[in-house]
């Protein structure tokens, strides 16, 4: 956890021991640098905004020892051109200040389960009329039948059965999914829904709605 804000810091880091995971914090990109390599940690919360250099430069150096390490950029910016840089820069997600700790805690639960570094608890198996996620083995069924999905179908699947009858919009869609809420980008949602509907719904009755206006919502067939 580096942030050179000592408070929230230490609220992070005492948010993430609650879900049982090992801390280490660092206040400027010197220490972090030093620490990841000493403590080598599953996934970094990394404020761009430090003292001596910024976190895209601390990303640089901890990408050259460890490659597909993980990482959630922490910052009060909230410009398109800053979130995208952060995300161009290599990182993984993006939370902007002020954020609930447990939606940081959320998004890490992702990231390591979508980088192999753990994997969903057991018995997490979404259910909603006969279609059937395991969020543990990543398999999905309809009416007892397999459903082959992609990893990034089975993410906007996932998110919509975690929110059953409730009207997903677009925007928070590509928040959860795809992990950024700028613009332009609204025609991919569009696109991947029609991916599932041609998977989950094809020859079915639908579960899966447009809400004109408003976004998305599954639900068990009628």
């Amino acid at each position: 956890m580096v942030d050179d804000e000592s408070t929230l810091a230490e609220l992070m880091s005492m948010a993430l021991r609650m879900e049982k995971w090992e801390v280490r914090t660092a206040s400027d990109g010197t220490s972090a640098v030093r620490v990841a390599r000493e403590f080598r940690p599953d996934v970094v919360v990394l404020d761009v905004m430090l003292p001596d250099f910024d976190g895209l430069e601390v990303l640089r150096r901890l990408r050259a020892e460890v490659p597909g390490l993980p990482v959630l950029f922490l910052t009060a910016k909230d410009s398109v051109e800053d979130r995208i840089a952060g995300l161009t820069a290599g990182g993984d997600d993006y939370v902007t200040k002020p954020f609930s700790l447990e939606e940081v805690v959320l998004r890490l639960r992702g990231l390591l389960r979508r980088t192999g570094v753990t994997e969903a608890s057991a018995g997490t198996e979404l259910v909603v009329g006969d279609l059937v996620l395991d969020e543990d083995t990543r398999e999905v069924r309809r009416g007892g039948q397999a459903v082959e999905l992609t990893a990034t179908e089975f993410e906007l699947l996932r998110f919509l059965m975690r929110n059953p009858k409730r009207v997903l919009s677009k925007a928070q869609i590509l928040d959860r999914v795809w992990s950024y809420d700028f613009g332009g980008q609204a025609n991919i949602v569009e696109l991947y829904i029609s991916y599932l509907r041609k998977k989950i719904d094809a020859g079915r009755a639908p579960m899966i709605h447009t809400m004109r206006g408003a976004g998305y919502v599954l639900k068990s067939a009628p």
